[in-house]
């Protein structure tokens, strides 16, 4: 045992005697001086183009790097000394000489005498085994040179054998990969890891938002236990989830390159760090090598009242469904987010009424705390007069890209205080529902103005009072999606009044599927199937497609094509169109349905020939490799022929996400006694009644009324003019990304993606008891606005890529109905206008003194016209009703 101890301890002296004097990282020689050549190079362009053509610049300078001091007792621990000389800047592609905005300009004009000689100044580093311990700068030098200088230091710093580690550089602590082979390491930086200071946000809905790539690899050539080279590169890129060939990407490149080894100052002498730095210059300070967040200030912007003085043409009421209406918005609102409460208040204090409700749009998309401070300031919900501009608000909160805590805080304040209009009331709480969701989303659901807003809206549920409006709270759940408010929609779908329980209903459709629960699917099938008691058909038929819906099993699909024979006419009509939309489309359930349809009692003649005129259809819109959208359009009857429901669905989606871009419902009830006809079982009863409710961008909003009780009707009807009633009207902001990022080499990054949308949605349903025809026409205008921002700020100069998209279009869907015979003809349209459509890119490069270069590329297109095909008993239904049409016009003569 003594002999293998002694054994063991002469082999541990005989390693620890062949490693002395060697280092695990860098090592420079004593007395020499080692000169470098450096390039930073920075490019800008759409995300696929080559690197060729892109917006950019090179800087580059000499480096000379010099050992300080070396730890007497660690040959691991040096001092060096880095000083950049030499310094150029020009463009990173060769161009023209007319085309530079370098030409003539000397570094000393483009850089700026102050910032050149602080950035020529040298900066000492400590490495210890290899990583900067410490950076050492002058503390007074501008942040935009200390950040050059970090992005030079963190190349030095590796280490010289293969594994990962957390790593502190310019780009903060990050997750690094080392690959060491031979004279060769590789280094793999995660910036996705990296801790540092972030700013910016996102989208909510993943369709509309921005899908980002970065990656960093930097490659180190060694010669006797030093650096020959290195190269580092960071590419970032950023694509339109909706659009991919809408993106754009940032490059930047950095080379060291050793040119010669000279003879060079020697050693300081001195045991420790501190005293060696106070030795060299007393002025030398400790940083971080972290980057400082450092943003170059504007000199020559607009300010808010001057921007929306040239842009305020563009934002009226008339002039909203124009591409450049949405564009004026998103530039607005840039504009908002950079300005105090007391710029906003001046503009919306002094401007007329006809552009309020614009200006109102576009200070709430803002969200900053000026400018909701601003907005909750100027609206008084004590003023019915208002009504309009409080609407225009709250529903611009339920838009919101990132609402903060504070903006829900702030309306369920305004929920418990005094409000003068009832629809402002619904609407409020409405899009309170939908906050919770957003915040909820964003793994907010525990912060305490979430936790207030839920208790308030379920508590009003579970205990109601007489007089409460229990349908908005039912509402508000349909935007917030709890999955703790599934018990209490259960026990008001159930419920005796109709448009409780459809409300009820409807808001567990927007449930994923997932959420659904055996319980949840045992009281649809009891409401599909009265099982207890008696229901309208619009919420027996919601009842079966959730069921349908939510992987169903194979008794449930069994026992619902067992009910068709006997259901109202009507009712069978549009259950077997439902199955024949599930069958078509390929739904989820379409295996299950095929293989009950083999039963014969199930499938069979006597069922599956029902007449009737409700139908359902669903087709594509698009199909692309970015995403696809569909629509779909049912429309349920009375057995006496008049509109019990219209429903028209648009949702889009790719692999991962959906959204449920848009949804129109036309409900009508009690309109049998117009015709002298006999209303359906369960529906004898109910009031005359017809309304419009409308879902945008996956937000529920308040439903309009058209008319309410038999005496409204009449007067209504003896004073129609015709015009649609407004269902949302203004400008929405759908893409909201920004995001702000450190480069290795220095300079700021950022990318910015806003997408703003102006919209009016109307509907109106008319009768005439003189042809005997119904018409309904849900009119859609659109258009939209994309603008994608790439860019580089360094101190002395900006560089960047702006791409734009923009479309105007119209979608219009008319349903027709002629109940002077029987069958009644029934006719539903789904057309969309032609669509110019335009795109282009802009790159640019400028200099503070506002020289300045662009180049710039754009196409135009007219996408057309088309009407959307759906199921052929329609079209045959149509050809009949405008023959009809056309027979009745030509006897008035």
């Amino acid at each position: 045992m003594i002999v293998l101890t002694v054994l063991f301890l002469c082999i541990i002296s005989t390693y620890s005697a062949s490693v002395k004097g060697h280092t695990t990282g860098p090592s420079l020689s004593n007395d020499r001086l080692y000169r470098f050549a450096y390039t930073a190079e920075v490019y800008v362009d759409r995300a696929k183009a080559s690197l060729q053509k892109s917006a950019g610049y090179r800087f580059s300078a000499g480096v000379d790097v010099n050992l300080l001091w070396r730890n007497p007792e660690n040959d691991d621990d040096q001092l060096i000394k880095v000083m950049i000389r030499n310094v150029q800047v020009e463009n990173v592609n060769e161009r023209p000489s007319d085309k530079s905005i370098f030409k003539g300009k000397s570094t000393e004009k483009i850089i700026g005498k102050e910032y050149l000689e602080a950035l020529q100044r040298p900066m000492v580093l400590e490495l210890a085994r290899g990583k900067v311990q410490n950076f050492y700068s002058y503390e007074n030098e501008p942040g935009f040179t200390q950040n050059l200088k970090r992005g030079l230091a963190s190349l030095f710093q590796l280490q010289m054998h293969s594994g990962s580690v957390r790593e502190v550089d310019i780009s903060g602590k990050c997750n690094v990969t080392y690959q060491v082979r031979q004279d060769q390491v590789t280094k793999i930086k995660a910036l996705d890891t990296c801790e540092i200071e972030k700013t910016g946000f996102t989208s909510h809905n993943q369709i509309l938002d921005v899908n980002t790539k970065a990656t960093s690899a930097t490659i180190y050539v060694l010669e006797d236990s030093f650096i020959k080279s290195i190269k580092a590169e960071e590419n970032y890129v950023f694509l339109l989830n909706s659009r991919r060939k809408t993106g754009a990407k940032i490059v930047s490149k950095q080379k060291l390159e050793l040119q010669s080894v000279e003879a060079g100052p020697g050693l300081i002498a001195g045991k420790h760090v501190a005293g060696v730095i106070k030795t060299l210059d007393s002025s030398y300070v400790s940083m971080p090598l972290v980057a400082e967040t450092v943003k170059s200030e504007c000199k020559k912007c607009p300010s808010l009242s001057e921007h929306w003085k040239s842009i305020k043409e563009h934002m009226h009421p008339e002039k909203l469904s124009k591409a450049e209406a949405a564009r004026s918005f998103l530039s607005f609102i840039q504009n908002i987010r950079k300005a105090t409460k007391e710029e906003i208040l001046q503009i919306i204090k002094t401007e007329n009424k006809e552009l309020l409700p614009q200006i109102v749009d576009a200070i709430t998309s803002a969200q900053t705390p000026a400018s909701l401070e601003a907005i909750l300031e100027f609206l008084d919900f004590k003023d019915a007069s208002t009504s309009v501009l409080q609407e225009r608000f709250l529903y611009a909160c339920g838009f919101a890209s990132h609402p903060s805590e504070m903006l829900l805080r702030s309306l369920t304040s305004k929920f418990k205080g005094d409000i003068a209009n009832e629809e402002i009331r619904e609407t409020l709480v409405i899009v309170m529902g939908e906050l919770i969701r957003k915040l909820c989303d964003r793994e907010g659901c525990k912060l305490p103005a979430v936790v207030e807003a839920k208790k308030l809206i379920l508590g009003r549920l579970e205990k109601p009072k007489k007089d409460d409006n229990v349908r908005m709270y039912l509402l508000a759940l349909k935007n917030a999606l709890l999955p703790e408010a599934i018990p209490l929609l259960l026990k008001y779908a159930e419920s005796d009044e109709g448009h409780i329980s459809n409300a009820a209903v409807t808001a567990l459709q927007r449930y994923d599927p997932s959420f659904l629960t055996n319980e949840v699917k045992k009281t649809m099938n009891r409401i599909y199937h009265q099982n207890r008691k008696v229901h309208e058909k619009t919420v027996r038929t919601t009842a079966a497609a959730i069921i349908l819906n939510s992987n169903p099993s194979y008794m449930e699909v069994k026992n619902i094509l067992l009910s068709i024979g006997e259901l109202p006419l009507e009712m069978n009509k549009y259950m077997l169109s439902i199955i024949q939309d599930i069958l078509q489309l390929e739904k989820p359930s379409s295996k299950t349905v095929r293989k009950v349809l083999k039963d014969m009692r199930a499938h069979n003649y006597e069922r599956f020939s029902k007449p009737g005129s409700s139908s359902a259809y669903s087709g594509y819109i698009t199909r692309g490799p970015d995403i696809s959208s569909t629509y779909g359009l049912d429309i349920l009857y009375s057995g006496s022929g008049i509109l019990r429901r219209s429903n028209l669905n648009i949702h889009v989606f790719d692999r991962n996400a959906q959204l449920h871009a848009g949804q129109v419902v036309i409900e009508a009830q009690g309109l049998e006694s117009i015709i002298a006809a006999t209303p359906d079982e369960g529906e004898e009863n109910l009031d005359s009644f017809a309304g419009m409710s409308a879902i945008l961008f996956d937000v529920q909003l308040r439903p309009v009324t058209f008319f309410q009780g038999y005496g409204d009707l009449m007067s209504k009807m003896l004073s129609a003019t015709g015009d649609p009633i407004s269902v949302v009207k203004g400008l929405i902001l759908l893409t909201d990304y920004s995001q702000e990022f450190q480069l290795q080499s220095g300079p700021r990054a950022s990318a910015d993606f806003q997408g703003g949308l102006a919209i009016d949605i109307s509907g109106g349903m008319e009768f005439s008891l003189w042809y005997r025809e119904s018409k309904t026409n849900v009119k859609n205008r659109i258009a939209m606005f994309v603008a994608g921002n790439a860019e580089v700020d360094s101190f002395f100069l900006k560089t960047g890529m702006e791409t734009t998209l923009e479309i105007e279009t119209a979608l219009d869907f008319i349903s027709t109905v002629q109940f002077s015979q029987y069958p009644f003809l029934v006719c539903m349209q789904m057309d969309r206008v032609g669509s110019p459509f335009r795109h282009s890119v802009t790159k640019y490069e400028s200099l503070p003194s506002g020289r300045r270069y662009t180049a710039r590329r754009g196409k135009a297109e007219m996408l057309e016209g088309c009407e959307y095909p759906l199921h052929q008993e329609n079209s045959n239904m149509c050809r009949k009703v405008f023959s009809t049409a056309s027979d009745s016009s030509g006897s008035w003569f």
